[in-house]
């Protein structure tokens, strides 16, 4: 994963989203949040998010555990890895070689805590690469987050269900709260 840097701005991550429906979500995200660092993710409007559920990914964080649990996918998701991500850890969502770099990207965000975007090659699907944007943001009641929330842009056009998908983290831009 190539890194950026960080800035702390929300206005500057802001201005870098591509995707117009990415924006929206970013959008949704920092309303939400209001004064604070972050939202809790009952802060986030269902209304708000319908148009782009099918984009949106969200993990619950154990800090006791430090373990990563699915807690919601949208049709996308759940269509490019062939099943219900809900209540799935994460470890069982990518293979092994893989884990430690999603890990890691996730655990930036919950930990600093930041917002990640990047852009270029997202998935490799059946030996095939995709290319779209990704967003990640913290979430967390009390200035603490206990959850990571993101959204994938991409051409859908190359993956099919039940496919052998891995996530790519290319270019990633880390923007600290």
């Amino acid at each position: 994963m190539l890194d950026s840097g960080t800035v702390g701005d929300f206005s500057c991550f802001d201005g870098k989203i591509e995707s117009p429906a990415l924006r929206a979500i970013a959008g949704h995200w920092n309303e939400a949040r209001k004064h604070r660092r972050m939202p809790a993710w009952s802060d986030l409007r269902p209304a708000a998010l319908a148009p782009y559920f099918g984009l949106i990914w969200v993990f619950r964080y154990d800090r006791n555990t430090r373990e990563f649990t699915a807690r919601l996918a949208g049709n996308r998701m759940m269509v490019a890895f062939g099943k219900s991500f809900r209540g799935t850890p994460l470890r069982e969502l990518h293979p092994p070689h893989f884990l430690p770099r999603a890990q890691a990207a996730l655990m930036r965000v919950v930990s600093e805590p930041a917002c990640c975007r990047s852009s270029g090659p997202l998935f490799k699907a059946d030996g095939r690469i995709t290319s779209g944007e990704r967003i990640v943001l913290p979430l967390g009641a009390d200035d603490q987050a206990d959850g990571a929330f993101g959204a994938s842009d991409y051409n859908r056009s190359i993956i099919t269900v039940a496919c052998n998908i891995e996530s790519i983290y290319h270019a990633a831009e880390w923007f600290s709260l």
